[in-house]
């Protein structure tokens, strides 16, 4: 009898324990099927993968742990109880890109439209908090109809959360927002404090307020992607630091920026092994800078010919044009950029380039990143539009982001470096480590023909040959003030150099930098005029 009921006992353990794992299994399935084919096969029609595609793309294979699969909302309003599917319609885990640990979240558009209700932020909260723990990138794939009208207030809070953990990991560890579908009204606000955003053109959408409220408020008529498209953000708002064509294209962009950074702020970029030797002559930037001061060129030939295989990753290329910044490796090691455009106005500097050029050098200062500027600045960009629009404050911000920073810096002049801009673009004043110029540069207060113009108006109008007068009087200021020599002289050059050298000059200069520190007065922040 007793071993008869001990097997009996044991039957029903086991059937108990069976019943167990059938009941995981299920749950499992549920949480891989989202929201079921039928609105698998829609996202798919969109052009659009689902959130498991996506993250299974962007790690290395067979590496994503996921967490937080059986997470379900605790909703009971509006019959929220009758459609409960595990996960909550977002997708958390760690994984590996190119062997290095990052942690990621993707949004799952076919789970209540992705929207994000009090679980499904708390879920995204703690992959913030690993990655903060642990000192590893993290990457939000947004695919959201926005908050969980349903959940009230208790989405807001975990809207607010979110947001409170995005501050406190900047300038610790990286972060990057991939928009690949909608990203409207608070939403937008994650985003936009991580350091790089990328968008999915035609799929992806930000904004704060939809085409239908505009209407309703300001009668003003326009389309989504008018409004808030990839094109509208990565031209006239900045919002966005890259575009992709679609998803494939948007995660290859995420794994070739992470390779680039540090995985937090106390470690350097990986180094990259090169072929490309750090002392080769670049005899293309000898003919690069035309004689005639006047005529433009592109700058990101100079940037391409003195970089590690010419390879160069810009960022936010078609915004603020007359100002170039991105990544690249010198020698190996990540450096990020930032050069004048002569292309757009000029290369002058104006609000907009500003502050595209100052967020980039502090993301740079604070992950350790070196950094290399080519100068070629006839001055700020005149006009009252610019004056109202606060150019004093916004330029002041690019020199504050210059001289707070204590990473490496590498300075070209290549060409011109007039008046304050001459100041603001690592100058050796607010501490460039290596200043150099090309023996093409002029250093002044302004172009020689304007500083003519002022300060020898009477003695031309007294000439007898006015225009030939205008002409040596020039030649002689140019000679005597504006050549790079007189700098070199008084230090404010470490040397001129030709531009075939740049690459082997600036390879050396970096070498010796690298373990450079520097030490500021304690203070628990600044106040960079925002």
């Amino acid at each position: 009898m007793l071993i008869g009921g001990l097997a009996a006992l044991a039957d029903c353990h086991m059937s108990g324990v069976q019943d167990s794992i059938d009941d995981l299994r299920r749950r499992k399935a549920q949480a891989e099927a989202g929201g079921g084919q039928q609105r698998i096969a829609a996202q798919h029609a969109r052009g659009k993968m689902t959130a498991r595609e996506r993250i299974e793309q962007l790690v290395d294979e067979g590496s994503f742990v996921e967490v937080d699969s059986l997470v379900e909302h605790r909703c009971t309003d509006f019959d929220m109880d009758r459609n409960v599917i595990p996960g909550d319609g977002v997708v958390c885990g760690y994984g590996t890109i190119n062997g290095r640990t990052i942690y990621c979240f993707a949004q799952d558009f076919t789970v209540y439209g992705g929207s994000l209700g009090e679980m499904h932020g708390l879920k995204i909260c703690k992959i913030l908090d690993m990655a903060l723990k642990t000192g590893a990138p993290v990457i939000g794939l947004n695919d959201s109809g926005g908050a969980r009208i349903q959940e009230g207030v208790a989405s807001l809070g975990s809207y607010a959360e979110i947001f409170f953990r995005n501050v406190r990991a900047s300038g610790v560890i990286p972060q990057i927002s991939v928009i690949m579908g909608p990203c409207a009204g608070g939403a937008v606000y994650s985003p936009a404090i991580t350091d790089f955003v990328i968008m999915v053109d035609k799929t992806a959408h930000m904004f704060i307020t939809g085409p239908e409220v505009i209407k309703t408020v300001t009668n003003e008529e326009v389309s989504f992607e008018d409004l808030g498209g990839a094109a509208t953000h990565a031209t006239r708002s900045g919002v966005t630091h890259f575009t992709a064509q679609d998803d494939n294209d948007a995660l290859e962009l995420v794994r070739n920026l992470i390779s680039m950074l540090p995985s937090n702020n106390l470690e350097r970029a990986p180094i990259k092994d090169t072929t490309d030797p750090p002392d080769r002559e670049c005899e293309n930037l000898d003919e690069l800078v035309p004689l005639d001061p006047t005529l433009p060129y592109d700058i990101v030939d100079a940037v391409e010919e003195v970089l590690d295989d010419g390879a160069f990753l810009e960022v936010q290329a078609d915004y603020a044009q007359n100002i170039v910044i991105g990544f690249g490796r010198l020698g190996g090691h990540t450096i990020g950029i930032v050069a004048n455009q002569p292309k757009f106005l000029a290369g002058c500097l104006d609000i907009d380039a500003s502050v595209k050029a100052a967020r980039f050098i502090r993301f740079c200062d604070a992950f350790n990143i070196p950094l290399l500027t080519f100068v070629d600045v006839p001055g700020f960009l005149p006009g009252a539009s610019q004056e109202w629009g606060g150019i004093i404050r916004h330029g002041a911000k690019l020199l504050y982001a210059y001289a707070e920073a204590t990473v490496p810096k590498l300075t070209v002049i290549t060409r011109k470096a007039y008046g304050g801009a001459y100041d603001v673009m690592s100058s050796k004043h607010i501490r460039g480590d290596y200043n150099v110029a090309w023996p093409t540069a002029r250093l002044a207060v302004m172009g020689a023909e304007g500083a003519v113009q002022i300060i020898h108006r009477r003695r031309i109008g007294a000439a007898g040959d006015p225009i030939g007068e205008r002409e040596r009087l020039i030649d002689d200021y140019e000679e005597t003030f504006a050549n790079p020599y007189r700098a070199a002289a008084l230090g404010y050059l470490d040397d001129v150099i030709q531009p075939r050298e740049t690459r082997a000059k600036l390879s050396r200069a970096l070498g010796a930098l690298l373990e450079k520190e520097e030490i500021r007065p304690a203070r628990k922040h600044g106040n960079i005029p925002l």
